[in-house]
């Protein structure tokens, strides 16, 4: 009894965090701004720990993606421009390798000369909190640590740019 008892205990617990993740997906489709997820993972090179808090005051680009997913190789190469022309701005691209191998993600980073912050999650922890389904999933969030938009799957360049714009905020 005891053991039933638990997995009904864990099932719950799973129920109810990867619930959490959709319903942000949901606020933000119904133009709500909810807090984003607490993000610290380590940097893909180095020991270094990177935060989202740590970014506080800048617009954020999450951008979740892995060396394998084919859209990624696409998106690549215009948030590396994106962050280029907008890093001026308070802008910040944080690329957020999961469920791959390190070698394959650092591998991929040089192939398309990657600059911006990339953390590695290789067990994809991160997921449920986000409420993400697949890559590539790509998340916008204000200055004030709020998010303003998601795109699942890959997006356009003028989603992109107009997610930037409205993380941003005015000029």
């Amino acid at each position: 009894m005891a053991v039933v008892a638990s997995l009904l205990v864990l099932l719950a617990i799973e129920v109810l965090s990867d619930s959490k993740g959709r319903n942000l997906v949901s606020a933000v489709r119904k133009g709500e701004s909810p807090p984003a997820p607490a993000l610290e993972l380590p940097a893909l090179d180095g020991d270094e720990r990177i935060s989202l808090a740590s970014f506080r005051g800048k617009a954020v680009v999450v951008n979740f993606w892995a060396s394998w997913c084919e859209p990624c190789k696409e998106e690549t190469p215009m948030l590396q421009k994106a962050y280029e022309r907008y890093r001026a701005e308070g802008l910040v691209v944080l690329g957020v390798n999961a469920q791959d191998f390190r070698v394959d993600a650092r591998r991929f980073a040089g192939r398309y000369d990657v600059t911006y912050p990339l953390v590695h999650d290789g067990p994809g922890t991160t997921r449920e909190a986000w409420g993400l389904t697949g890559f590539p999933e790509t998340w916008w969030i204000d200055r004030q640590g709020r998010l303003v938009a998601y795109v699942q799957g890959q997006f356009s360049a003028e989603e992109l740019e107009r997610n930037i714009e409205r993380a941003l905020g005015p000029a």
